[in-house]
């Protein structure tokens, strides 16, 4: 599941095993980036403090469209991890089991919102051509109702997500089985 060593939950501190343990609790098994980053234990924390700062908030942009991001830019980094588990999150969070495909193949051809194509259009650039961000690219954004927080949430979770890619194919870290069906059958059936 990755290259790097993946320690057994009873030997972590008491913090990571509780957290992996709620996690384990909430969706019948252990994601891969849990125990791939408990081998660091610090690290680990600082990581999910920022992941669920940028994520669990609330704020302008719906948890599926941060999601989004995540799926989109993902598929662009190459991140086969991401790419299957937020999707299947994603799947989740927008009751649509279609959804995450059609954003990580061609979020331009996705049943999306111009906003949500507009949002997807800036994390793109973020995540491939962050130097060229420009006033521009606010004012587009700005048209379709994104505040300067939004804005920042959007590029704030592409960049960390970016950070996040490079880590998992690094570690070669590889999709649990139960991403690839999640939100695309009842959950029972899984």
């Amino acid at each position: 599941m990755s290259r790097f060593p993946m320690p057994d939950i009873a030997d972590l501190p008491e913090d990571l095993r509780t957290r992996i343990l709620a996690v384990q609790e909430k969706s019948g098994f252990v994601p891969t980036v849990f125990l791939a980053l408990a081998h660091r234990p610090d690290e680990f924390r600082a990581f999910f403090a920022y992941h669920d700062a940028l994520m669990d908030k609330d704020g302008g942009l719906t948890k599926g469209e941060r999601e989004m991001i995540v799926v989109a830019t993902s598929n662009a980094n190459e991140c086969q991890y991401c790419v299957i588990a937020h999707g299947a999150i994603l799947r989740i969070r927008e009751k649509n089991p279609m959804i995450a495909d059609q954003v990580a193949i061609n979020y331009r051809k996705a049943d999306i919102t111009a906003r949500q194509r507009a949002m997807l259009d800036y994390a793109m650039k973020v995540s491939q051509r962050a130097a060229e961000v420009s006033e521009a690219d606010f004012d587009v954004l700005k048209s379709h109702g994104f505040t300067e927080d939004d804005i920042w949430d959007i590029g704030a979770i592409t960049a960390f997500f970016g950070m996040s890619n490079r880590l998992a194919n690094m570690a070669s870290m590889k999709p649990n089985p139960e991403f690839y069906l999640m939100g695309r059958v009842p959950k029972a059936a899984i």
